[in-house]
């Protein structure tokens, strides 16, 4: 799937956190800038609401013990029967995310093109969606501040909170496929400022740039991290057009682009720019994102070419 669907341009932000990192300060904040929510644990709700084939598949997959007296799923019972079982984790799942893809995908089709949609999803590392969007947006804070949150705000027992701390990915996996690290040590305050400054100075131009087909030229070289977000992001927007990993090419400051054998540059052109990265010259990119800008260089196969 593209990383922008139908007509128009949309800029697509994947937005995550551990548990009391303060992603939901962000998500809000980000809402009342102008950005279009997709709250992944709200349609996970609507999908196993009373009447919908979804509760129906995890009643008769769990039993009607997971249901309370008025017939609405019993979390807390549900949670006690699939937390730590892998095989039973697994089964729901095979129930609720072809389900909330569905719901996600209807919210997409409906937001208005030049949108800014931040799909707010707590196990994106987990569930490896980093590569489906233009940017990945990660609110971070210490174990220990997290852990302090979870007790004094949301009253949970220090165990409960240290296991759910514990169950998620940690900061390492978060970091490397973070665009962006919103560092939450601070006030809420501090973060809402964050956070506007962020869609006022690089959100915002992003689209601009997205719409108007703009990609930026730069010299400067990508790190390590930075070009294995590149990679799996390109890998997402080209699937079997790519042949291979992405090369740096110091010289031009730019990465090499290995297109498989028979593909062009010319048929992966507007797949590029729609993900992000406009044409800028023959057979090369650049990317659209003020924050990030990177220049690609596609090579097409050639016969009797190495590699």
């Amino acid at each position: 799937m593209p990383l922008a669907d139908g007509p128009g341009h949309l800029l697509r932000i994947g937005l995550s956190g551990g548990i009391g990192s303060g992603k939901s300060t962000v998500s809000r904040t980000l809402s009342g800038q102008g950005a279009i929510i997709i709250d992944a644990d709200q349609l996970a709700r609507q999908v196993v609401e009373p009447g919908t084939p979804g509760l129906e598949a995890i009643a008769q997959r769990f039993g009607s013990g997971i249901l309370t007296g008025d017939g609405t799923l019993d979390r807390p019972a549900l949670g006690r029967i699939v937390f730590g079982d892998t095989a039973a984790r697994r089964d729901l799942e095979a129930i609720t995310h072809p389900l909330i893809a569905q719901r996600t995908r209807e919210e997409i089709e409906a937001a208005p093109p030049g949108s800014i949609v931040v799909h707010d999803v707590p196990l994106l590392v987990e569930a490896g969606y980093a590569p489906r969007y233009h940017l990945v947006i990660i609110v971070g804070a210490s174990w220990q501040t997290r852990l302090a949150r979870l007790v004094s705000h949301r009253g949970m027992d220090r165990a409960e909170a240290r296991a759910r701390i514990e169950a998620q990915a940690g900061d390492e996996e978060r970091r490397a496929v973070a665009d962006v690290w919103l560092d939450n040590e601070g006030t809420v305050t501090q973060l809402q400022r964050a956070t506007r400054v962020l869609y006022a100075e690089r959100l915002v131009p992003f689209l601009a740039n997205l719409e108007r087909g703009v990609g930026l030229q730069t010299q400067e070289v990508p790190g390590p991290q930075e070009v294995q977000r590149l990679t799996a992001r390109l890998q997402h927007l080209l699937g079997d057009h790519l042949d291979g990993d992405l090369l740096l090419d110091p010289g031009t400051a730019s990465l090499l682009v290995p297109l498989a054998p028979g593909v062009t540059a010319g048929a992966v052109r507007e797949r590029l720019a729609r993900g992000g990265f406009p044409g800028v010259g023959q057979a090369r990119h650049a990317s659209a994102d003020p924050g990030r800008p990177v220049v690609l260089t596609l090579r097409e196969h050639t016969v009797g070419a190495d590699g």
